[in-house]
């Protein structure tokens, strides 16, 4: 009987299009309803904090190398994804995103709760070539990062554009972006009372590549692959809730 409903609607231009729009909007209704209960879905965390300039600056490098499409940033509830990954993501460890970087395949493992789980070295040479450290690795060598200073001329302009999606910077964020971002990897800068006052105690400072006399796309990606899963400590305090 479908088949002969269907054989009716091909022939009748119309039906067909009428058709075609209720399976649209039903579509539609499945994947805008959820949006509804957004106030639900995402807690409520007051130590959530945003991106540095370096970190938001390694982000960006991050997209442009491509990293997200063979690496995941979401662990999901499957009890094998949280023995190997650690913690299952939760929403609002990506309100700060934009875009998201879920990601669905994964050539190389998630990356949600890789910040500090290696040390600065480990992920320099592994972004430099990462058969130093994984010799079965596929990964292809990101060199450059380490040879090509960091551009900081457009960050006050992208934090400005961060805020007017909601992520909360400040104007004092904004208009020193590029001393806060050279701040955080340069220690001896004298800049960084600043920096931490601005983004928190948390925030880390230290040459990220090991070369404290100048600011690399390498101090920013590893700056950034560290702050991973570090935004919030949400999960770390659901999992201890859930074991006690």
């Amino acid at each position: 009987m479908i088949f002969t409903i269907h054989n009716k609607a091909e022939r009748n231009s119309i039906a067909l299009a009428l058709a075609i729009i209720l399976v649209s909007a039903i579509g539609g209704i499945v994947e805008i309803a959820p949006l509804f209960t957004i106030d639900d879905t995402v807690e409520d965390v007051p130590g959530m904090r945003v991106y540095t300039p370096l970190e938001l600056a390694g982000r960006n490098i991050y997209i442009r190398e491509g990293c997200y499409a063979c690496h995941s940033q979401m662990i999901r509830t499957l009890r094998d994804e949280v023995d190997r990954y650690g913690s299952f993501s939760r929403a609002v460890e990506s309100q700060y995103d934009h875009p998201m970087l879920w990601g669905s395949k994964r050539t190389g493992p998630d990356l949600a709760r890789v910040g500090e789980k290696y040390s600065d070295v480990w992920h320099t040479r592994h972004l430099n070539n990462p058969r130093d450290v994984v010799p079965e690795s596929i990964m292809p060598a990101y060199g450059w990062l380490l040879k090509n200073t960091l551009d900081t001329a457009s960050l006050a302009g992208h934090l400005k554009a961060m805020k007017r999606v909601g992520v909360p910077y400040s104007a004092p964020m904004i208009n020193l972006a590029v001393r806060d971002a050279i701040a955080q990897a340069t220690p001896l800068s004298g800049d960084t009372e600043g920096l931490i006052a601005r983004y928190g105690k948390a925030t880390s400072v230290r040459s990220f590549d090991g070369d404290p006399d100048r600011v690399t796309e390498m101090d920013a990606l590893v700056a950034y692959l560290q702050i991973l899963g570090r935004l919030t400590d949400v999960a770390l305090v659901t999992t201890d809730k859930e074991q006690s």
